[in-house]
């Protein structure tokens, strides 16, 4: 709600990283939680006069839209006007109570102002508009951004698919494999994931100071609260209702979401280094921007910097999450504040997610595949038909294959196409079996 110049920001998140994080102030910053929790304080009134309670029986019903209207017209303004609030009252939710009754003031509705926030504790308003918030996000920003991430990532192994590379295991030359199917390896990890993400359950408390809605059941004994609450947070809100619960939501189901994220960027930082270390070994250029410089000493150098900025964001995104998960669960006896200041920061991991699926998707947008290179390094190692041969030998009864072609590939310094054919014509086999051996390539022995 200040005017800071991204130059003078702390975060990176708001600074450098301002452009393409900008969307996330829509959940995620304090304006937006003011927003939320005017959100559901006028819902959670709605829902008491449609019980209805008596006092409320004679609420205007056509003024239901003049109280939508203060949560679609909440501006900075509005957000503002709540902190100068707070340095009176010195608490957040109930400087949001004291603007929306002023609201009702506005709008000649002030004998209903004391239902607003009726019976409630600030964490009924706290764990509905941060887990509503939370969803929408993933719902309505970051969805987007996977499936970019899962198009692109699917369409580049679709493209090459039929493109042979040698495979590394423990760093050394190995079976060969496809292209495609190890882009696709990385599709199918990230599908799963994103997956497990979409069924996360967004969890909600709300009843009351101590979660046993005292206050309301002594003013109200004979209303079922539970059902109200039950009918208000998954039917009203869209979230799922804990209980029981204590002064706030035990966080259990907000862990389960991070770790999933996290995860998913354990995932994505595997396929960073992937990237990067097919990059360093040429089998990928990068398309050129005119006016990009790689090195401020080296004109030459085009860096891998999209794959590297998405590793570090993800790194960083990882240890937050890993903080909130084994953090938010933990309160003593029936609530401490430690969530509060914690939740505060809620944001600024999947803040540095989002930054590095962008930069991430972005990167492979500039990849040039560099067959010449992959082709060599195939023709290099021929010593990984070995396998195959053996395992053919094996299929014919040939006396101990695999030691005649280990004592082949560790005397000789280099095999080649014409190293591994004298060594197939010396063996003891038939002339239609020769044949079927030396048709073996590390180009075509790219498997199932």
């Amino acid at each position: 709600m200040s005017n800071i110049s991204p130059l003078k920001a702390i975060s990176a998140i708001d600074g450098r990283y301002w452009n393409i994080a900008q969307p996330l102030t829509a959940y995620f910053s304090e304006e937006a939680l003011m927003k939320y929790r005017v959100r559901v304080e006028i819902e959670y009134f709605k829902a008491l006069c449609n019980i209805p309670l008596p006092q409320l029986k004679d609420f205007p019903h056509n003024a239901f839209s003049q109280l939508d209207a203060i949560v679609a017209d909440f501006s900075e303004a509005n957000a503002l006007e709540i902190k100068e609030i707070e340095k009176t009252t010195n608490h957040d939710v109930k400087a949001v109570e004291y603007f929306i009754k002023g609201r009702f003031e506005q709008l000649g509705l002030q004998q209903f102002a004391e239902f607003i926030h009726f019976g409630l504790t600030s964490q009924d308003i706290n764990n509905t508009a941060i887990p509503l918030a939370l969803k929408e996000y993933l719902e309505q920003e970051f969805d987007v951004q996977q499936e970019h991430l899962l198009n692109r990532l699917g369409e580049l192994a679709d493209q090459w698919k039929d493109v042979p590379m040698l495979a590394r295991t423990h760093g050394q030359p190995a079976s060969p494999t496809r292209l495609g199917k190890e882009l696709d390896v990385f599709f199918e990890r990230l599908s799963v994931q994103f997956a497990y993400l979409e069924t996360a359950l967004h969890s909600a408390k709300f009843g009351g100071a101590t979660g046993n809605f005292n206050a309301h059941k002594v003013a109200y004994p004979n209303i079922d609260w539970h059902a109200f609450a039950d009918n208000f947070i998954d039917n009203t809100l869209g979230l799922d209702r804990s209980y029981p619960t204590t002064q706030i939501e035990h966080y259990d189901s907000l862990a389960a979401i991070c770790h999933t994220c996290a995860r998913i960027n354990t995932i994505l930082i595997d396929f960073c280094r992937d990237m990067w270390t097919y990059i360093s070994m040429d089998y990928f250029k990068q398309k050129l921007k005119e006016g990009e410089v790689g090195s401020s000493a080296m004109p030459h150098k085009v860096n891998p910097i999209d794959f590297e900025n998405a590793e570090g964001n993800l790194g960083i995104a990882n240890a937050l999450f890993e903080h909130l998960a084994a953090k938010l669960p933990i309160s003593r006896l029936q609530r401490d504040l430690t969530d509060s200041t914690v939740l505060r920061n809620l944001g600024v991991p999947f803040a540095h997610s989002y930054v590095a699926i962008v930069s991430l998707t972005k990167g492979l947008n500039k990849l040039l595949l560099n067959e010449d290179a992959i082709n060599a390094d195939l023709e290099r190692n021929w010593a990984v038909v070995a396998e195959a041969v053996q395992t053919i030998l094996r299929r014919e009864g040939y006396p101990k294959p695999y030691e005649a072609l280990k004592a082949l590939t560790r005397t000789n310094d280099k095999i080649t196409q014409q190293s591994m054919h004298a060594f197939i014509d010396g063996l003891d086999v038939s002339a239609d079996i020769k044949v079927e051996l030396k048709a073996i390539t590390p180009f075509n022995y790219t498997g199932a």
